[in-house]
């Protein structure tokens, strides 16, 4: 049986382990520096296994010792950006947490494969594969599932169609310079150009753009966990059963898109192995500027680090 390790049991962290554990994929551990949280929520999701038939075991710890010989380590720890936070003081910040649960991974859990969900997302990823040692591979980040996701509900709302038929795809930095791509995303195998005007299509995109903050802004405390949850179980399942599936991911690129030596969201094949290819799609002159511009400011974010 597969061990998952996630790591912070937060909003994003907790209904992660609870979708896992639903799934009965794996044992689970979820480890956090904050005493008693991750084992009240790990003793509330075995007595919902009881009333929602799983089996699943759940481990609450605030010990990196617990999470040793993991298969899957999921990182949610490290914290949002406040009001009044400059990007690069977040950056600093988290980059700093992540890096020491990096190590820890390191030593207990050597052979695991990580998927990264805290922000600036394609620089801690970044931070995490150079604190690890890890082959690039073996660490990712999840970013292009989430805004695929938002692409394709907000299109399913348009067209006033199930959400199921719909196929999108998002690619580039995870935030303002991500890149929806409207030529690769079909209902039903019908391309979305066929089916809506530019003008809803641009409407769209921006909408897709500005997702998180949009939900940030609603909430007025705290960001989105449901949605970012389901796209990182459907990436651990990928591993997890070696599906193989193609899904957009920030992966660690070494020449792909003209891009090197830095994180960066596009399609890859998900398997037992990690990042097993990455596809390569044509973009027209407006999408390859925004990929290089959005390249741009990962790298001087990776440019602020001390590693």
């Amino acid at each position: 049986m597969a061990k998952i390790s996630v790591i912070g049991a937060g909003n994003v962290g907790a209904t992660t382990v609870q979708r896992l554990a639903e799934l009965e994929l794996g044992e689970i551990v979820m480890t956090d520096i904050v005493e008693g949280l991750p084992q009240g929520k790990a003793l509330d999701l075995m007595q919902a296994g009881a009333i929602n038939d799983y089996d699943t075991q759940v481990t609450g710890t605030n010990d990196y010792a617990d999470i040793a010989d993991s298969d899957l380590v999921i990182i949610t720890a490290g914290i949002a950006r406040k009001p009044g936070m400059s990007r690069e003081d977040l950056i600093k910040t988290n980059s700093k947490i992540i890096g020491e649960v990096s190590r820890n991974i390191a030593e207990y859990s050597p052979n695991s494969i990580v998927i990264n969900v805290t922000n600036p997302l394609d620089i801690i990823t970044y931070v995490a594969m150079k604190a690890t040692g890890f082959e690039p591979k073996k660490v990712f980040g999840m970013s292009g599932v989430l805004d695929t996701g938002r692409f394709a509900s907000f299109i399913a709302e348009e067209l006033k169609c199930s959400k199921k038929d719909v196929e999108a795809m998002v690619i580039g930095g995870h935030g303002d310079l991500m890149v929806p791509l409207p030529q690769y995303t079909t209902i039903s195998g019908v391309p979305l150009p066929e089916l809506l005007p530019d003008e809803t299509i641009a409407r769209l995109v921006e909408r897709t753009v500005n997702g998180g903050a949009e939900i940030v802004g609603l909430l007025k405390q705290g960001s989105a966990f449901y949605a970012p949850s389901a796209a990182i179980v459907r990436m651990a399942e990928a591993v997890l059963k070696d599906s193989k599936r193609i899904l957009p991911a920030s992966a660690y690129l070494e020449g792909q898109y003209g891009q090197e030596g830095i994180y960066f969201g596009v399609p890859v094949k998900l398997g037992a192995n990690g990042i097993e290819e990455i596809l390569e799609l044509e973009l027209d002159e407006s999408q390859s500027e925004i990929l290089r511009k959005s390249s741009e400011t990962i790298r001087r974010g990776i440019s602020q680090l001390d590693i």
